[in-house]
């Protein structure tokens, strides 16, 4: 038999978990009717609702006061210090001696706590063109040419599917219908899931809608030619360029006020134009054959533009450096979570576009890392996510966190931010569009770029 010790194990959460019960009706579980001798003894199956019988161990009786223990996801003795307790054949956990009791809660024998329903949180555009939606137990449904969001069988919010264009789907226990799905899919109608966190982890999309075959082939190929290397150049310039463009834009606010600070961001904002015209001279075959060089000058770029945001927001709250996963600070909370908002944007532009979004230039290919949504992002974190971030902390706004996590306050408030830049205008091309539109028609450039129809240019925000 397998044994483990509870000051060793990690939390379990697939283990099958059975309930040893005694003084139990065979009829129901809240009876509570003597059982005769031979029939006191048993375990209920949790996933059939059946009650099984179980042989007697060493001849010892089973336990009463057995509840449900939420730490564990399993029902418990009230008291397991000391106790060895069999969850499946041949596994067992034990308790050490000293453990506190579990917690006198209304528990019902063998049925899980209910949770707490609250309103689902609802961060959208200023035209609902975007949706975040977050909640447990929300369910999706349509009627008629609407998107319908509902709690506890009540419609709670309704949105025409004219008006849609993305719906992102940010916490688990959201449901959707079928019919909803296929209406969806027909109106070009994106449904992206991210974790709280903000990393994204699936999107729905009709594969009709870019069935574009000869695009694909053509990204794959440039690959091993010098298109490939072009655009990655481009993303590296173009990262950089950006990452200029927002020191320059909060610096000019110091200079008045903080003539130290300003002379600070000054300096690492002219590295940065050094840093951006070496990756401009970089040029070879393929980019397999100069990858590594692109990337160490993104990296020295980013160590300067982070000690540049540090130097901005010092005065209103600690950023000790960029943190990728499982941030526990504020800062990077923020930025985590807006990059996945833009990740799940950026991604359905890719593949409305016809491209293969695991198949990227810049970022090295490794199963289920979309490479390409990673290389086209670039140039789009500094103008979208970055700056509002900055922006959001120097305005002092309201920021709290909750096992690790922003709370639900502080996504939907940050949410509502980062969908309204991107649904902000900025000069492209010679005309003003607004920045969701720019990730569009740079996706499709780029598509016209591996065909050797056009020549692909990143986009940078005037600061």
């Amino acid at each position: 038999m397998l044994r483990l010790n509870k000051r060793e194990l990690v939390y379990p959460s697939a283990l099958t978990a059975f309930c040893q019960v005694a003084n139990m009706s065979t009829q129901s579980l809240h009876s509570q009717r003597a059982l005769r001798p031979q029939e006191s003894a048993g375990q209920w199956n949790l996933f059939t609702g059946e009650l099984e019988p179980i042989p007697p161990q060493n001849g010892d009786a089973p336990e009463s006061g057995w509840l449900f223990d939420p730490e564990w996801g399993m029902v418990l003795p009230k008291n397991p210090a000391g106790q060895e307790v069999v969850v499946d054949e041949g596994v067992s956990i034990a308790f050490p001696d000293g453990g506190s009791e579990i917690p006198k809660e209304p528990l019902v024998f063998g049925v899980l706590p209910k949770r707490a329903k609250e309103l689902p949180m609802v961060a959208k555009a200023a035209d609902s063109a975007q949706l975040i939606l977050s909640g447990f137990g929300i369910f999706l449904s349509k009627k008629s040419e609407r998107l319908l969001v509902k709690l506890g069988g009540k419609v709670v919010y309704e949105f025409p599917f004219f008006r849609i264009s993305e719906v992102v789907v940010a916490s688990r226990g959201v449901s959707l219908s079928s019919d909803l799905i296929k209406d969806f899919c027909e109106r070009g109608i994106r449904v992206s899931f991210v974790e709280p966190s903000g990393r994204p982890y699936a999107m729905l999309s009709s594969p009709v809608l870019t069935a574009t075959v000869e695009s694909r082939r053509e990204q794959l190929l440039a690959y091993n030619d010098s298109r490939g290397l072009q655009f990655a150049r481009l993303v590296v310039r173009g990262k950089v360029r950006n990452q200029r463009h927002v020191l320059l834009y909060f610096g000019k606010y110091l200079k008045q006020s903080d003539a130290e600070r300003f002379e600070s961001i000054s300096e690492i904002a002219r590295k940065l134009r050094t840093v951006e015209l070496q990756a401009r001279r970089i040029d070879g075959g393929s980019v397999q054959e100069r990858r590594q060089e692109l990337m160490g000058l993104e990296g020295a770029a980013g160590r300067l533009y982070w000690d540049g945001m540090r130097t901005i927001v010092e005065s209103k709250v600690e950023f000790m450096g960029r943190v990728h996963r499982g941030a526990t600070d504020i800062v990077n909370a923020l930025l985590n979570y807006g990059y996945g908002i833009l990740y799940a944007h950026v991604w359905g532009a890719v593949v409305n576009a016809g491209l293969e979004p695991f198949a990227g230039f810049l970022h090295v290919d490794r199963p289920g890392k979309p490479s390409l949504v990673l290389d086209l992002v670039e140039e789009f974190r500094q103008p979208v996510v970055d700056r509002t971030i900055i922006a959001f902390i120097n305005l002092g706004q309201s920021m709290k966190m909750e096992n690790g996590l922003l709370d639900q306050e502080t996504r939907r408030a940050i949410a509502e931010k980062i969908l309204e830049r991107l649904g902000s205008t900025e000069s492209f091309r010679g005309q003003q569009y607004q920045i969701r539109s720019i990730i569009q028609m740079q996706a499709r450039s780029l598509v016209s770029f591996l065909r050797n129809k056009s020549k692909y240019k990143p986009f940078s925000f005037r600061w």
